[in-house]
């Protein structure tokens, strides 16, 4: 198997995604463990291949790692403070996991390449969480869904990349009509208010939340979803697209 170094990649750029998922009322981001010894969690990241764009190689990473390709996809922002590097984090890995690596697994040139100060384009991705199956990589002791107020403890500036993913996710919510990637297919008028709520952290009021929705004439209203009070039963809407 090929090293990094020894690939046609561009070298000190990468690209770290932010997976959005909404389920049980809370809004999750998909985040891989690292299959060594200690803590070391990471967001979904890759390199990008000199023959392909950046937007190729997202999507290449995106569906390695959800096992969809139909996924709402957004470039956000570029991290590249002059002292970013993984260098701190990677020799913290190899003393704790140094039997393990051996210098086969983990050369000076190796060591070299992937510690240079790296420069990385943040993308975030909306899925509908109940069509995805996580994809565990080699490197990957487990992945899974996390909320996004509960997520582990990240290497070197993860964390802010989604923080940052979350504020350009509010802004843009309304005015790009992205919110309903997260939803099934059809929904009710309650399940949309629940996301909205999820995402801004904060409560809104029912009759000028739904009067806020239907206004914005995106939504084709079905028939009721019964659940046994059929005098109550509110009705499906599907994004009209």
């Amino acid at each position: 198997m090929q090293t990094p170094s020894e690939q046609n990649y561009i070298q000190q750029l990468s690209i770290d995604c932010v997976i959005f998922g909404y389920q049980d009322r809370q809004l999750k981001v998909l985040v891989p463990k690292l299959n060594f010894r200690g803590d070391f969690w990471a967001l979904p990241a890759g390199f990008i291949d000199q023959n392909e764009s950046i937007d190729e190689a997202a999507h290449r990473i995106l569906a390695s790692r959800t096992g969809i390709k139909d996924i709402y996809l957004e470039q956000f922002w570029v991290f590249g403070d002059t002292g970013r590097t993984n260098k701190p984090f990677l020799e913290r890995l190899i003393e704790l996991n140094e039997e393990i690596l051996g210098a086969k697994r983990f050369n000076q040139k190796e060591f070299e390449w992937v510690t240079r100060r790296f420069i990385s384009i943040g993308y975030y991705a909306l899925v509908d969480i109940n069509k995805v199956v996580p994809q565990k990589q080699e490197i990957d002791a487990s992945i899974g869904w996390y909320p996004i107020k509960q997520l582990p403890p990240m290497i070197m500036d993860h964390k802010e990349i989604v923080a940052k993913a979350l504020d350009t996710l509010r802004l843009n919510l309304d005015n790009k009509l992205i919110a309903f990637n997260l939803l099934p297919e059809t929904f009710t008028m309650r399940e949309v208010q629940e996301l909205y709520e999820a995402i801004y952290d904060k409560p809104f009021a029912r009759n000028n939340f739904q009067k806020k929705i239907l206004d914005m004439n995106v939504l084709e209203r079905l028939e009721k979803k019964y659940t046994g009070a059929a005098n109550k039963a509110p009705y499906l809407y599907r994004f009209a697209r």
